[in-house]
Parts: structure tokens; C-alpha cells; sequence
């Protein structure tokens, strides 16, 4: 129980009389009396509220309900509807529905992509004739792009009241939902992949402007409270998640599709990325009920961005542009900084988990994985040294793996000789661990000379 509170919401009434939500990232606040907040709810476009704001709500009670399977298009205004380059045969056609057995008119590509099919809500005619009533329809009131494959609600020339549904986005629940389907989504987030339906990002904070078209992309221009602004060209027929005078976090999509990561470290730095591939790659999981612990995937996300790209070299050896591993590049600034040197800066860079195992140190681990003599062959030109420091090049030699409680303690043993004649003592500290002590295979010991 508690009181309700909106958050960032923009909302109408509807004919029905309820609350519809027209923005993207509002939320519902239940606080208590005091007004600690309680719990936290976000709301989707063309969510019907069933509470008030500061109304006062119990157990259970019906916050909120909304279409799953749609993401709708609704006009914030009332009036009447105008079609603007919907041609049958070119931007819409009429398609059969097998499942509910009725027709639904659906956007289609327009082939000469010269097209911009739209609806504009106009201030409603007045008359005694539909064509009086036709000459008579005032100015604009609002306009709203459909995307291809939305379907078409509102036939030309009716009336309609703010916070109908003008058009139908359906959902992709076509696709398989099993595993199978899933795991090429992981793979892609492994692999740092540029995503097939990419979504533009916004790099700011700011306000939503639409400056009209160019080269037929429609444009969005974000303007920073400070004056800065960032233009973006959204492709025709992609549907545009944000309306007129919306405003957006840095990072935040401008349009339907999932991100390219690379561009998301760009814009919001190498931790919310972390933080996004994780739970990108739950999402996957999750659909199955499957619980993996967040720990398994934070090592891999570790690796993909154990790597920086130098910016300024400072007082350092490295050079312009070079992929250098995070700890070297501090051990370094750390050695130039000592010295009285200016420090060399860096970008973190995003590799996908077959190019971060093959740009590890260990060229033998990396030879055991792909391009095994493009690698062997580096590695000599180059005169490599591979310190063993690694479980696979480790496991590789036939060493012991540098692993368990009792590393530490074996490290700093040492084997002395006595005499050419005489058995080898090895002169050690007692054992951290009986069963340590035990392993007869967990000591090594080699003779000198």
C-alpha cells in the first residue's frame, strides 16, 4: 500500500476516459506516507494507467495494462485524419489475416523510395457536404511517420480523439524463442559484432527536434540544455521511438533495434558497457528459466576489454595506436609518471572473444586456438618470450597449472645439489596443506646441474 506518484510521464485521456502514456522512460512511483520510495514500475507507450496520480493505491491493486504484442502509434491530438503518400499498390497493400481470418492494411517499402508515408491530424471541417466539410479541414495539428510494416488503423478523412491508436507495430514473436534462436544473439555480443537491425544512440543529453528530411533519412537533431546539439539521420522506414520535445539520456536509442557496442563504449564508457553485455546476454538465458550466476559472464566481458588503444604516447615507449593490455599500460604510466615523465592516455577498445584470445601474451596459447602458424610465425619474427603465466600454455608444456591454495608456497621452493654423487634435498617450508603435502604430483623438483 502507498500513494502514487508519476515520474517523467506524458499523458492524455482518452474517449474511454483512461490515462494513456504517450513517452518512452516514464515511470510509477509508490512511495509511502513519508514519501520513501517503495517500489519503482516503468510504463510503455500507449500503457493505460488505472491509477491517479497521488491517488492512493493497496495490495494488489492494477497499476497498469498494456498490448505486448503491439507497439502503437498514437496521436496526442484530436481531429481530423489526413493521408499524406499512402498509395495503395506502392506504400500499403491489403493483407489477408489466416489466424483471425480479416484483412489489415500494412505499410509496404516504397521501390523508388521517393515516399514518405504519414498521417497528419487536422484541425476537423465544418459543412453540409463531405466536400465542403474536406475544404474547410484547418491547419496541422500533428504528424506521425509509419514505419514499414505497421498496420494501418484509421481509414483517410475520419475523426479521432487524443490517445487513439492510429497504427499497429507488431512485435517480433514470430521468431523461434527457444535456445537455438537465442544463442546467436550470444554469439553476436561475444563477438562484438555490429547488430544486423542496428538502433541509432544519442551521445547527449538533450532535447528531441525533428529537422525534416535528407537524402529521404528523416533527421533528428538533440539539443543539450547548454546549447550543444548532435544530428542523426534515421533510415526511411524504420520506426522512431521518440517524439517531438522527448527528452533523452546519452545512450539511449533513437529508433527500433539493438546497439552497436562499440558504439555504446563510446558514449558511456567501458563499465555500462560491461553492465550491458551482461545482462543482454542473461535476457537470452532468462527466456529459458535458465540461471547462470553473473559471474561466468563477467570474466569473458573482463577479457573482451582487458585492451587499450593508445592516444598520447607521454613519456612512455609505446607508439600512436597501439593495443596495449590495461595492466601494462598503468605499470608504464606508473614507471613515466615516476620518472617525471607526462603520462601516455588511452581508449578502452571492445574485441570479440576470438580476437581477444588471439592478441593474449602467451603466443602458445593463442597458436592452440586459431590461425595456429600466422601466430607461430609472428611469434618468431619478433622473438617472443612466453612466461607460462596462463593455464593453457601451462597445460600445453606439460607443466603444473599455476593454480590452488598452494601456489604461493611451492613457487618459493628451491632445489639444491650437494655433490655429483649425492641425491638431490630439496630444502623447502613445510607444507601450507596436508593435501597439498599429499599430491605426490603437485610437487615439482628438478636437479641442478
Amino acid at each position: 500500500a502507498g500513494i502514487v506518484k508519476y515520474h517523467n510521464i506524458r499523458s492524455v485521456v482518452n474517449r474511454d476516459g483512461d490515462i494513456v502514456v504517450l513517452n518512452r522512460n516514464g515511470e510509477i512511483v509508490v512511495a509511502d506516507e513519508r514519501g520513501r520510495e517503495k517500489e519503482r514500475y516503468p510504463v510503455v507507450p500507449g500503457a493505460r494507467i488505472k491509477v491517479k496520480d497521488e491517488g492512493k493505491v493497496t495490495l494488489g491493486k492494477l497499476l497498469v495494462e498494456w498490448d505486448p504484442f503491439t507497439t502503437p502509434i498514437l496521436t496526442e491530438v484530436s481531429g481530423t485524419v489526413v493521408f499524406r503518400d499512402i498509395v495503395d499498390g506502392v506504400t500499403i497493400r491489403e493483407e489477408f489475416d489466416e489466424v483471425t481470418g480479416l484483412s489489415r492494411r500494412v505499410i509496404i517499402e516504397d521501390q523508388e523510395g521517393k515516399l514518405q508515408p504519414r498521417v497528419s491530424i487536422k484541425a476537423p471541417g465544418v459543412g453540409d457536404t463531405p466536400d465542403a466539410v474536406a475544404e474547410s479541414i484547418g491547419e496541422t495539428r500533428g504528424r506521425y511517420m509509419l514505419p514499414v510494416g505497421a498496420h494501418l488503423l484509421v481509414p483517410d478523412g475520419s475523426e479521432v480523439h487524443q490517445g487513439d491508436i492510429i497504427s499497429k507495430i507488431p512485435r517480433e514473436t514470430t521468431k523461434t524463442k527457444d535456445i537455438t534462436g537465442g544463442l546467436p544473439r550470444v554469439a553476436e555480443l561475444f563477438e562484438a559484432r555490429k547488430p544486423k537491425e542496428q538502433a541509432v544512440i544519442t551521445e547527449i543529453d538533450g532535447a528531441v527536434e525533428f529537422a525534416g528530411f535528407v537524402k529521404g533519412m528523416r533527421k533528428i537533431v538533440i539539443r543539450a540544455d547548454d546549447g550543444e546539439t548532435k544530428e542523426y539521420l534515421i533510415p526511411r522506414g524504420k520506426h522512431i521511438s521518440v517524439h517531438e520535445g522527448d527528452r533523452v539520456k546519452a545512450g539511449e536509442a533513437l529508433m527500433d533495434g539493438s546497439p552497436n557496442p562499440h558504439d555504446y563504449l563510446a558514449v558511456l564508457g567501458d563499465r555500462e558497457l560491461q553492465r550491458y553485455l551482461v545482462n543482454e546476454v542473461q535476457e537470452v538465458y532468462r527466456l529459458q528459466g535458465v540461471t547462470i550466476n553473473d559471474k561466468h559472464i563477467e570474466i569473458i566481458v573482463r577479457q573482451m576489454l582487458r585492451r587499450v588503444r593508445i592516444e598520447e604516447v607521454g613519456g612512455t615507449e609505446f607508439v600512436v595506436g597501439e593495443l596495449v593490455d590495461k595492466f601494462v599500460f598503468q605499470d608504464e604510466n606508473e614507471k613515466a609518471i615516476a620518472a617525471g615523465k607526462p603520462a601516455a592516455t588511452a581508449k578502452p577498445v571492445l574485441l570479440g572473444i576470438t580476437k581477444a584470445s588471439l592478441s593474449t601474451d602467451s603466443f602458445i596459447s593463442a597458436a592452440s586456438f586459431q590461425e595456429t602458424t600466422r601466430v607461430l610465425t609472428e611469434a618468431a619474427i619478433s622473438g617472443k618470450t612466453d612466461d607460462l603465466r596462463g593455464l593453457k600454455e601451462n597445460v600445453i608444456v606439460g607443466r603444473l597449472i599455476p593454480a590452488g591454495t598452494g601456489l604461493g608456497h611451492y613457487t618459493r621452493a628451491e632445489v639444491l645439489s650437494q655433490g655429483a654423487d649425492e641425491a638431490p634435498v630439496a630444502v623447502e617450508e613445510p607444507p601450507v596443506d596436508d593435501a597439498i603435502d599429499s599430491d605426490p604430483g603437485s610437487e615439482e623438483i628438478a636437479q641442478a646441474g
